[in-house]
């Protein structure tokens, strides 16, 4: 009975210990609602792309009339993809911290490859802690010029491509119009020797020439018996 009662102890006690609890969660709700209800996070521009060594601002802006504090942080993606979360050095002098109507501004002199990762406003008000949604800013470095070349070099560059590019469409086109004159010279000269080899005929010739072949089909291969002046003797069947 004794372990009964014991048991029975516990279970009342942590019933009121969880009742306890939703009332306090539920009375922090309620306040932590009342603190955000006038807290209006402004869009934040989401990448930020700088050349290694140039100047960068980040802007983190929102509004918020209730007291608070405001402090920049940086969030690192490491090698193993886990993620680092540390206070931004103000005490560098490469940066600085300034506020602009409603908006914080994180401004670099000159930025270096460490200083690429996620910013972000952390708003701090009693125990309450809000961020904003961040900008990220990547440093990269630009590619570097193989040629150093001159404006002067660029445009002989230029001059020279344009002058092969020219030749390139001239010595085809000639060649192939040197080609048809060629061919249009070899017909005007068949042409001629034709007419040359009519030209050396004789039509008379010609003329006297055709009605001897034509008699000569007419009269066929045998010679008229009493034109020879020989006696022929025929056989007699």
């Amino acid at each position: 009975m004794s372990s009964k009662r014991v048991f029975e102890s516990l279970s009342g006690l942590l019933e009121k210990m969880a009742f306890t609890l939703v009332i306090f969660l539920g009375f922090w709700a309620a306040v932590a609602n009342a603190n955000l209800e006038d807290l209006e996070l402004e869009a934040d521009k989401p990448l930020m792309r700088v050349a290694l060594s140039q100047k960068a601002t980040i802007h983190c802006c929102y509004n918020w009339t209730k007291k608070h504090n405001t402090l920049w942080i940086i969030n690192i993606h490491t090698s193993n993809n886990t993620k680092i979360t540390k206070t931004v050095n103000l005490t560098d002098s490469r940066m600085k911290s300034s506020n602009e109507s409603n908006c914080h501004l994180l401004s670099f002199k000159d930025v270096r490859l460490n200083d690429t990762g996620l910013y972000q406003c952390q708003l701090t008000r009693d125990s309450l802690t809000i961020f904003t949604h961040g900008t990220f800013l990547q440093v990269y470095i630009p590619l570097q010029k193989t040629l150093n070349l001159s404006e002067s070099v660029k445009n002989s560059i230029i001059t020279a491509e344009g002058v092969l590019l020219l030749m390139c469409v001239l010595i085809p086109g000639t060649m192939l119009l040197c080609k048809s004159k060629r061919l249009k010279e070899l017909e005007k000269k068949k042409g001629r020797e034709e007419e040359n080899i009519y030209e050396g005929l004789n039509l008379d010739d010609c003329n006297s020439a055709y009605h001897q072949i034509q008699r000569t089909n007419q009269q066929g291969p045998y010679q008229d018996v009493a034109s020879c002046g020989e006696d022929i003797q025929l056989e007699k069947p």
